[in-house]
């Protein structure tokens, strides 16, 4: 958290820790009466891969999604990804965001999440609702998915997972260990027993001791769960948008030109950290709240801190990306810098035989 958001979110959690545990009181019963049968869990006949968290923010979900996706591919799987479409406008029981050939919603309809992994990841379903069983059903049966992904399903009980995976941030760690509304928890730390495994994202090859650190508190917390740890890595090339043409740039290049960076993800500091340490010019940096809508002021006002600070064109995400490709104006250079998590074998190898652990008898 840093800025505006970091001071708004730190007020909010000092005025909500006297309700901290009637919170977690309330979390822990609606997790026990599920695991008890008072709530029903439905299954499907698919194996079902949720990908969530139990620290708000940003974790790493959407690119851990894309990851796995791709593993599947190559195990000449059919994945589904199911979304709850956070912000989106479409609101009925079941919104296909794209199919197997074409992408039907913008990021206003579906969310920019959801948008996002339905540009990144062609011929791959992506369908949103609130109801994760009828948009698992719809998926199997109209585009035969054979695995079912969940993104930022940690807390969606109604559907039976097969695997259960939990991220965490390096740079949060498990924040200040309180459950909302006082602190950063959407659940106490006991919900961590429904975990499969656990991965921490934005670990470096020599990981500091902070990092060194979190990895102990997990590991003594529940030893018996795989632990796994993922770093980003940014693509080579930058995406370049200029007067209408859209090609690449490489980072050499890209870091040449003078860039205003911005952003509207959950971890601003680390998409920062991630341009400087590969060699961007910076001549300024705003953040804006996670899954922020982009207005014409925003835009105009965006504009007057570049030319202001000397840019000569601006830099931001993938995920900002899909919210302004209609509304920036063309005459101005915006760059965008893809990043991509990379996993150990060790991860692939976990996914794939818990995978055929599950399968139906028929699929074998």
């Amino acid at each position: 958290m840093t800025g505006k958001t970091g001071t708004r979110l730190k007020r909010l959690f000092f005025l909500g820790r006297p309700f901290s545990p009637l919170y977690s009181l309330l979390m822990k019963t609606r997790s026990s009466f599920y695991q008890k049968g008072f709530f029903k869990q439905h299954k499907l006949e698919v194996p079902v891969i949720s990908v969530g968290n139990l620290v708000i923010g940003g974790t790493g979900k959407t690119p851990l999604v894309q990851y796995i996706v791709k593993l599947l591919q190559q195990q000449n799987r059919k994945p589904a990804i199911l979304s709850r479409g956070y912000k989106g406008t479409a609101a009925d029981a079941i919104n296909v965001v794209s199919n197997t050939t074409d992408i039907l919603l913008n990021a206003a309809e579906a969310g920019d999440e959801p948008r996002l992994l339905a540009e990144k990841l062609p011929g791959v379903p992506v369908v949103t609702g609130k109801k994760r069983f009828f948009t698992g059903r719809f998926a199997i049966d109209s585009f035969g998915a054979d695995t079912l992904i969940l993104d930022d399903g940690f807390q969606h009980l109604a559907l039976k997972r097969d695997l259960n995976l939990v991220l965490f941030s390096n740079l949060k760690g498990l924040g200040k260990g309180r459950v909302l509304p006082g602190g950063e928890l959407r659940e106490p730390l006991s919900a961590l027993k429904r975990a499969s495994a656990f991965v921490i994202t934005g670990i470096t090859a020599s990981p500091d001791s902070t990092a060194k650190k979190f990895i102990s508190q997990l590991d003594n917390l529940y030893p018996e769960k795989p632990l796994f740890t993922a770093s980003y890595q940014a693509d080579k090339d930058l995406l370049r948008i200029h007067n209408g043409k859209n090609d690449s740039i490489s980072q050499a290049d890209a870091g040449k030109i003078p860039l205003y960076s911005f952003c509207g993800i959950a971890g601003p500091e680390s998409f920062k950290m991630t341009l400087e340490e590969n060699g961007m010019n910076l001549t300024g940096f705003r953040e804006f709240a996670d899954h922020h809508i982009y207005s014409a002021a925003d835009i105009k006002s965006l504009l007057d801190q570049a030319r202001n600070s000397g840019a000569e064109g601006l830099v931001t995400t993938e995920k900002d990306l899909v919210k302004l490709r209609s509304i920036f104006p063309p005459e101005m250079l915006l760059l965008v810098q893809p990043v991509q998590l990379h996993l150990p074998e060790a991860f692939d190898r976990f996914i794939i035989s818990n995978l055929s652990a599950n399968l139906n008898p028929d699929d074998k």
